[in-house]
């Protein structure tokens, strides 16, 4: 059968220059999407304390993205079809652009919010059609070279982000790291527009499924407000979260029936009658959710408790990037020949054993001992992320793996939004626990207390002084004993997560 004129495979690969510029254009915007959602982890504090709100409120600026950014995913097929993909890729770049600039200009946490929602709904297409459009501009034999020179963007961008933010929020000023999108995305759309421009088959009328779309929303944002603001209105005390609740319940149970009767779904929830597919992609989320959610809380206890500033705390988290960029070339060219479970069991291995580590931390850890589990964590998402592949798409139609393809990473990164809520969430409520605990001995007639007092006294300080170190000093444990508890429950969830791995049926050799 021959290519019909006007789909991408129907133009030749891109020659020379060309074809450099148009994989440099790519993979920036790829960059720059990928940096924004790593940026921000460490100027959570600095954003919000400018905006007059606690650390954990400011990580809405991480969660709102991450939804916007889910949500957007599934839609990216009918926006192609419906505007074409180098319009609709430029028309992507373009909006989150704008939209970061209106980050940097946020009056208010509230605004700021409603700028990353729109960034992250903007970013959504970017990721699949650079890969789409750079596919398509290689010989088929090139492709693998292709992704791999691509892929180093998305691992590179997580290592960057926690240095250059935390340099720029201790240097200049946290809106700053929304600005520099600016240059970056120009470049981008100027090239890609000049390169690409007469390389898109165009639009054409489809479908488009509002009612799942509508009911999708609905669901995800309702969850994830709930997560959000739970532990500020004593969860299911509040009127407002049980509100939400409902509104996620009946939208989600609704938005299931919509879509395995709709005849162009938004989202195709059959696919989920394959059991490596649901299985897979349930093990892949639950692990990205504890990941995702440890790379929120370190950088948040290391600035709030440890004393750390933006700068150092990026550093801490930059490690990751030795393994993380090292390995995959060799994982890659071995995975179609060993069996893809057991390199993904040596990366829950890794992940559990990094967790286990910072569950050994104490408020006298050294910045080596808090860097090197971070080393080590390079080896676990090289070993994790790349194996996954196979198993998850085991037994899907080539015709199906778009659609397969947006609904995992649907569900991956909804699952990372809602495990870095629940982890900040988890964080304060055991800090609270840890506080009460360590309080108790805190009364004039307890004698540990007394001797601090005279402990104190001796070192020139009064009792109003006495009395305000040692609550800097409860806060400061109370805290770490918090993050250490969900470390060591992260390590225990990856070593379980071993097991439902080996449920999985491996993939054939194609």
């Amino acid at each position: 059968m021959s290519t019909p004129a006007g789909s991408p495979e129907s133009f030749p690969p891109l020659q020379g220059s060309q074809r450099a510029l148009g994989t440099l254009a790519l993979a920036l915007a790829t960059f720059m999407n990928v940096l924004d959602s790593a940026i921000a982890n460490v100027s959570i504090p600095a954003i919000a304390g400018d905006m007059g709100v606690s650390p954990a409120q400011g990580t809405w600026v991480i969660t709102s993205f991450s939804v916007a950014n889910a949500i957007s995913v599934p839609l990216t097929g009918w926006l192609t079809q419906r505007f074409g993909q180098v319009r609709l890729f430029v028309a992507s770049i373009t909006l989150f652009v704008i939209c970061s600039v209106l980050c940097g200009l946020a009056p208010s946490i509230e605004w700021l919010i409603v700028f990353r929602v729109l960034q992250g709904l903007s970013a959504g297409p970017t990721i699949p059609l650079s890969q789409t459009l750079l596919l398509a501009s290689y010989p088929r034999h090139m492709a693998g070279t292709a992704l791999s020179w691509w892929s180093m963007t998305t691992l590179v961008a997580p290592v960057v982000g926690p240095l250059l933010g935390g340099w720029i929020t201790d240097n200049i000023s946290w809106p700053w790291i929304f600005y520099i999108n600016v240059p970056i995305g120009a470049v981008c759309v100027a090239i890609a527009w000049a390169i690409y421009r007469d390389r898109d088959p165009g639009p054409r009328r489809v479908p488009l499924d509002a009612v799942g779309l509508a009911l999708l929303v609905l669901w995800v944002g309702s969850l994830q407000m709930m997560f959000d603001t739970g532990k500020e209105l004593d969860w299911f005390e509040s009127t407002e979260i049980v509100v939400l609740a409902i509104v996620a319940a009946v939208c989600f149970a609704i938005f299931i029936a919509w879509e395995l009767t709709e005849a162009h779904p938004i989202v195709n929830l059959r696919l989920f009658a394959g059991r490596n597919f649901t299985l897979g992609t349930i093990t892949l989320s639950l692990s990205f959710a504890l990941f995702f959610g440890s790379i929120v809380l370190l950088p948040l206890w290391l600035q709030q408790s440890m004393g750390y500033t933006a700068t150092w705390a990026g550093l801490a988290l930059a490690p990751v990037g030795l393994f993380s960029i090292l390995l995959p070339p060799f994982i890659g060219r071995i995975v179609g020949r060993v069996d893809p479970r057991l390199i993904a069991t040596v990366g829950f291995v890794f992940f559990a054993l990094v967790m286990w580590m910072r569950a050994q931390f104490n408020t006298e850890a050294s910045f080596t001992t808090i860097m090197w589990p971070t080393v080590l964590q390079g080896i676990a998402v090289a070993c994790f992320f790349l194996p996954m592949q196979p198993l998850i798409y085991r037994g899907i139609a080539p015709s199906q793996m778009p659609a397969a393809a947006g609904l995992s990473n649907f569900v991956r990164i909804a699952a990372g939004s809602l495990g870095a809520s629940v982890s900040t969430t988890m964080w304060e409520r055991r800090a609270s626990h840890h506080h009460a605990h360590l309080t108790e001995t805190v009364t004039p007639d307890h004698p540990a207390y007394r001797y601090w007092l005279e402990q104190a006294a001796a070192a020139g300080l009064d009792e109003s002084q006495s009395v305000a170190l040692l609550g800097r000093l409860i806060d400061q444990q109370a805290y770490t004993m918090a993050v250490t508890d969900l470390f060591l429950l992260a390590s225990i969830l990856f070593v379980l997560l071993i097991a439902a791995l080996w449920t999985l049926q491996p993939p054939g050799r194609a």
